[in-house]
């Protein structure tokens, strides 16, 4: 786990420390009140920094490798990037831009937070299953609700999979929020793979799919799985077997993969000593990263509650 602070009232170290962190940028502007902190935890390809500047700062940077996606706390930021003026505020979650894209603007006063992950991972989840990456062709959420379901998966991976400096998450913990990030992205933005369903996905959404898919999600789900793999060893596109999920189960194949770990939580949970084990712990393991979602879940599903299944024979 990568940790990283930076407290400092100076602007010049301040436009240093953000051309190191993040893309060699120039900062603009008078500066009354220089106060800016920043803070930053970062694990195999996904970072989330929290940063509040205490004024108004103008930037002209370069561009980001990574997806960068920001939630507004506090303040505004304006996006001048390609000459268009674009303004965001507290309970704003967008895309700062596309990858590798110049981006210029201002920070007016404020908090906010950054998530930032490969870009790779959106070909995963490319209905299509193509192989030309998934590029992204705009900032701002198409719609509300899609930008609130995003701002709440950045919340989730900066609270609960990345925030504890006590708990460094484990390799499945990390790549389920990422695939979650990622596919709540492509949700919400607008991009390349946004196509219309061809008459083979269609086709393709059978019976012998969803066994095929069913079979292989068992055997692996204690690993780093995507919606890319589960597809590759049903031999069909992605988008053909989320049309047979749907179909079949009325599901989709990610949540379907959420529950297989869920009834091996629950497995593990039935098998453990609660002298040497935790909840937490096996939640963990599974991938479950918020303890309140994983009860919920449990408790639908079961009908009672982790804690008591874990501690039923002690």
């Amino acid at each position: 786990m990568e940790t990283l602070r930076f407290d400092s009232r100076s602007v010049d170290a301040t436009e240093e420390f953000l051309s190191t962190a993040y893309t060699p940028m120039r900062i603009g502007g008078p500066v009354e009140d220089a106060r800016v902190r920043i803070s930053r935890r970062a694990v195999e390809g996904l970072s989330v920094d929290r940063l509040s500047f205490g004024y108004d700062m103008a930037f002209d940077a370069h561009g980001l490798p990574g997806v960068c996606l920001i939630s507004m706390h506090s303040g505004t930021l304006v996006d001048r990037t390609g000459g268009h003026e674009q303004v965001y505020g507290p309970g704003d979650t967008f895309l700062l831009a596309p990858p590798g894209t110049p981006y210029r603007g201002e920070v007016r006063s404020a908090r906010y937070t950054i998530a930032m992950f490969d870009p790779a991972l959106l070909a995963g989840f490319d209905p299509s299953g193509a192989d030309a990456p998934v590029r992204l062709t705009g900032t701002r959420p198409l719609t509300r609700p899609a930008g609130r379901a995003l701002g709440s998966a950045v919340a989730h991976l900066r609270d609960h999979v990345l925030g504890s400096p006590a708990t460094p998450p484990d390799g499945l913990l990390v790549s389920t929020a990422a695939q979650h990030l990622a596919a709540l992205t492509l949700a919400a933005l607008p991009h390349t793979a946004r196509t219309d369903p061809t008459p083979t996905d269609h086709r393709d959404a059978t019976p012998a799919t969803l066994r095929r898919a069913l079979t292989w999600i068992d055997a692996h789900a204690d690993q780093d799985v995507t919606l890319a793999d589960i597809a590759r060893a049903a031999y069909v596109t992605p988008r053909a077997l989320q049309y047979a999920f749907r179909r079949h189960l009325g599901t989709t194949p990610l949540a379907h993969l959420r529950h297989v770990r869920l009834q091996a939580a629950h497995r593990e949970l039935l098998a453990a000593d609660p002298r040497t084990t935790t909840v937490t712990k096996i939640a963990l393991h599974w991938g479950f990263a918020h303890q309140g979602h994983f009860a919920a879940h449990y408790r639908t599903t079961f009908g009672t509650t982790p804690s008591t299944t874990l501690h039923r024979n002690a």
